[in-house]
């Protein structure tokens, strides 16, 4: 069964300062060895607050462990992201092709790889998915540019038509979350607050129903923008 593991109850968390919020976590897998070491690395963040499934809010973020993105795991992030309003991030031990814009569609914008996944990784990405922030390893963000990149080509020599419209701001934005730029750096980089920044893409992912990050930088590599 998909759940948290019982060893929630024998790992101590650290307690954060009364004034602090801590990112609610869920952790699912299909076996109790995954689900543990999970739980291992996370639940000692101070930041962190490890609940069980039936326990999560929809601000909640869901760790899924899983070898490959299969019907059952892609079923499950689906409601979570769509229905219930979680905040997703898939540990995973190998992707096919076709699984990257099932993840963007599904609203997915962290991804780890189980090699990868130590605990500074996991809390990295915890954290993105708490934000909205995409978070994806470079080889698979050049993979998922790659496809979109693909989609976008209508024909030899052909140009693609931008049929929703982005301010010159926004695709300054974009332009520097396909460089692997978080909020701070794009700040930076523009002259802009980081509230600004939040606020654009707040913005820009609510008026063309984009689910993240992620998503919005491929809507703008398909229309052509980037």
């Amino acid at each position: 069964m998909w759940g948290t593991t019982t060893v929630l109850s024998s790992i101590l968390v650290a307690t954060p300062s009364p004034t602090e919020e801590r990112i609610q976590v869920a952790v699912y897998a299909a076996d109790p060895i995954s689900s543990a070491g999970v739980v291992h690395h996370l639940a000692p963040h101070p930041a962190l607050e490890l609940v069980e499934p039936d326990a999560a809010r929809p601000d909640t973020v869901a760790v899924f462990v899983a070898d490959s993105l299969d019907d059952t795991t892609l079923a499950r992030l689906r409601k979570l992201v769509r229905t219930d309003g979680t905040r997703s991030v898939l540990v995973v031990h190998h992707l096919r092709e076709p699984d990257l814009m099932e993840l963007i569609s599904c609203g997915v914008g962290a991804v780890v790889w189980r090699r990868e996944a130590t605990a500074a990784r996991l809390f990295k990405a915890v954290l993105a998915a708490s934000r909205g922030d995409g978070d994806l390893p470079a080889d698979l963000l050049g993979r998922l540019l790659n496809q979109v990149g693909t989609l976008s080509r209508v024909g030899p020599g052909a140009t693609v038509v931008p049929t929703s419209g982005l301010s010159p701001r926004e695709v300054d934005v974009l332009r520097l979350v396909a460089d692997g730029f978080d909020t701070k750096e794009i700040a930076d980089k523009l002259s802009y607050s980081e509230r600004t920044i939040k606020n654009v893409m707040q913005a820009l992912t609510s008026r063309l129903h984009l689910r993240n990050r992620a998503h919005a930088v491929a809507h703008a590599l398909r229309e052509g923008y980037i």
